[in-house]
């Protein structure tokens, strides 16, 4: 047969990569116990490191993403909490203002005082004062704060008791503290009377509680009494230059609601004769049961400002660097300053518009140095706030900057402000930007470490095999003593004790089997004669022995199978066991030897193994203890069980029975005998056969019991009558 090279390459193959496996096998193998233990401890070790180290970088960011969250939404909290209860407070002081009779009196006598004034002469020059005060003065400063050109003769006063009281009052004064301090014209007019009478009373409302101005209206629109004498004394509030303002809806609400507790409270809006954007807070006048006017103060934006900037102590406050609260209204504009326009207004502008703001708004909010109704902020947080919700979300704000944002409603009657706590993302995230630099650096020295650890840590737990090692060595060789100290209490400490304990396990092993020999020839003796140990230790498998002059007893209980069948098995052992047991402490006594025993069967001897003279003796005075022990017990007991013995005395054989279960034995003439004598027998009793009655009826008392057949002969037997006590 021929065989290509194909074949060969295909026979080859398999060889070839079982070869290589073999040989990568090899390779592992001879890699040491050391060598793979210091991967391995390195391997758990890093990753250990690098699982733990994420799971910490984790929950520690989201820990303090939360706990900056947290903060941003106490500060909103806290800052809507004084907003409601400042403005809350100057409502509840409007009502006690409103409700005294100094308000009431005031009302009325500025009325009174305002109508007289229709007729009052106006000189030219005080017409001409009016006019140099709205052009060089009041329309000048207004286009320099918003840039816009004013017509003087829309604003010149018309009617004669505006332009009265504004040419004694407004027009001599270019400091508002001068305007507000002046309380008599000495015109010998009722309304400077009033004025002189009652401008103490106003005045110390405005400058305690801060407000731009506080006006008197009487019911028909007109404004009657002004603290600071601005341009709007005297106006109206229907058909004046100031007209179809927020004013002019608080005021038309408060004379509708037609009660004294009333107070109106408005958004803030642009007010021509303020220099800042204004609320207005407004509350009926008069006597229980009328409205004579209505008393509105002027609510500066400083104020809202100075609550909401934290009175620009915000690093004092907890919000950093970037952080700030900020008040936004329904038209999406500012009702506050920003932080950045406060703190830098150049930066406020760059950053504004290039996040999408107008150049000409961000140019607005300089020239009015203040953002409040100029910067929009229609961010999500605005959007989500207006339509009644709450919460914090991450998104660009205003500024154009990643911030943190926790928005809500203000919650105030009247108003529909939002209330807006921001933090640029870069600072609030700055402690997790530290965190996770501080944990990755550390993981990294970890790392580190441990592998250094892990090298002295190997060769140390490879020590303790090493030493193990060598005694296997010298135990192999023979020296079953061979020990290894004990140098730690781990699993290497527990192994060298189990290794030391198994070499004194070998060395004591030949001591425990003759031990074990010693205990199982003590337990064989306790079964057969020595001799017969002895022959069986000694390898003989039919082991018989015949005796000469052995007396034999046969006993059993009658009455103990009746008795048994209304018992447990455990109860039935119980009574068994200790009749036996007191059977045989009395055949110990009276050197009998028991042969066996069966459920309700006795089976001794007497001079099988110890040759006595008196061996008839010894038996029948053993039957007469055995019938006492049965009456004791009966006695105690309450139970009637009776004894039935057999014996017969003569010659016996002895030896060992069976092959998987050895078992002593005696057999014989006499033994059948004295079966026979103590199953023949239906009463209870000691029954002999002839050779016991004549050894022993010059002693006990025997009465003739007829006979029983044994092997085709008839055999007399007499029953024991003497009973002992």
């Amino acid at each position: 047969m021929t065989i290509s090279n194909d074949d060969v390459h295909q026979i080859e193959t398999p060889d070839s990569a079982t070869t290589a496996k073999r040989s990568r096998r090899r390779v592992l193998s001879r890699v040491s116990i050391q060598s793979k233990l210091l991967v391995m401890l390195l391997l758990t070790s890093v990753l250990s490191a690098a699982v733990v180290g994420a799971i910490g970088y984790q929950s520690g960011r989201n820990s303090l993403r939360a706990a900056v969250f947290d903060s941003l939404t106490e500060t909103r909290q806290a800052q809507s909490r004084q907003l409601r209860a400042s403005i809350q407070d100057l409502k509840d002081s409007l009502v006690v203002y409103s409700r005294g009779s100094t308000a009431t009196q005031a009302i009325e006598a500025f009325t009174k005082g305002f109508d007289e004034l229709g007729a009052a002469p106006v000189t030219p020059a005080q017409q001409q004062s009016l006019v140099d005060y709205y052009t060089n003065q009041f329309v000048r400063d207004k286009k320099i704060e918003t840039g816009d050109e004013l017509d003087v003769k829309s604003l010149v006063p018309t009617s004669n008791a505006q332009r009265y009281l504004q040419a004694l009052y407004t027009a001599p004064f270019s400091d508002w503290e001068e305007a507000i301090n002046f309380d008599d014209a000495r015109d010998g007019s009722a309304w400077s009377a009033a004025n002189a009478q009652f401008n103490d009373f106003f005045r110390e409302i405005v400058t305690r509680f801060e407000f731009e101005d506080a006006l008197l209206l009487d019911t028909r629109g007109n404004v009657v009494y002004s603290a600071y004498k601005a341009v709007d004394l005297g106006t109206n509030v229907y058909t004046g230059p100031f007209k179809s303002g927020n004013l002019t809806e608080a005021y038309q609400d408060a004379l509708d609601s037609n009660v004294i507790d009333h107070v109106g409270i408005t958004d803030f809006g642009d007010y021509p004769p303020a220099d800042e954007p204004t609320a207005w807070l407004t509350s009926p006048v008069g006597p229980q049961g009328r409205v004579e006017g209505v008393l509105a103060l002027q609510f500066p934006i400083s104020k809202i400002n100075r609550l909401m900037t934290m009175d620009r102590r915000w690093k004092d406050s907890g919000m950093g660097d970037t952080g700030e609260t900020f008040i936004v209204g329904p038209d999406d504009l500012m009702r506050s300053d920003s932080r950045l326009f406060l703190e830098d207004p150049e930066a406020y502008k760059r950053d504004v518009i290039d996040a999408g703001t107008a150049p000409d708004i961000a140019e607005e909010a300089i020239n009015r140095r203040g953002t409040t109704l100029v910067q929009p902020v229609p961010t999500e947080a605005t959007q989500l706030a207006q339509r009644g919700q709450r919460g914090t979300l991450i998104a660009e704000d205003y500024l154009g900057h990643d911030t943190l944002q926790a928005y809500a409603p203000a919650d105030i009657p009247g108003l529909r402000w939002n209330v807006i706590a921001k933090i640029d993302t870069a600072e609030a995230f700055a402690p997790v930007s530290a965190f996770t630099r501080k944990l990755v650096l550390s993981t990294v020295a970890m790392i580190f470490v441990v592998c250094i650890a892990s090298m002295l840590l190997a060769r140390l737990f490879v020590r303790p095999i090493r030493r193990l090692e060598a005694g296997a060595q010298q135990i192999s060789s023979g020296d079953y003593g061979a020990t290894v100290p004990v140098t730690s209490r781990d699993e290497f400490g527990d192994l060298t004790h189990a290794f030391n304990d198994m070499s004194r396990n070998l060395a004591i092993k030949e001591d425990l089997l003759n031990e074990q020999r010693r205990e199982n020839d003590r337990l064989m003796l306790s079964l057969m004669p020595e001799n017969v140990v002895a022959r069986y230790r000694e390898g003989e498998e039919t082991i018989a022995q015949d005796h000469q002059d052995v007396t034999v007893l046969f006993a059993d209980i009658v009455g103990l199978d009746e008795l048994s069948a209304d018992l447990s098995s455990d109860e039935s052992l119980a009574i068994v066991n200790r009749l036996v047991r007191q059977f045989d402490s009395a055949a110990e006594s009276l050197g009998i030897e028991r042969v066996r025993t069966l459920h309700n069967g006795y089976l001794a001897s007497c001079g099988l193994n110890v040759p006595r003279i008196d061996n008839v003796r010894r038996t029948v005075d053993f039957a007469i203890e055995m019938q006492r022990i049965v009456d004791r017990f009966n006695g105690e007991s309450g139970h009637g069980l009776k004894l039935r013995a057999g014996i017969d005395t003569g010659t016996v054989s002895s030896g060992l029975v069976g092959r998987s279960s050895l078992a002593y034995d005696m057999w014989g003439a006499a033994v059948d005998l004295a079966y026979q004598v103590q199953s023949g027998s239906a009463q209870p009793g000691v029954y002999v056969t002839s050779d016991v009655y004549d050894a022993m009826r010059d002693s006990r008392s025997f009465a003739a019991a007829g006979e029983v057949t044994v092997a085709g002969e008839n055999q007399r037997i007499w029953r024991l009558t003497e009973r002992h006590q």
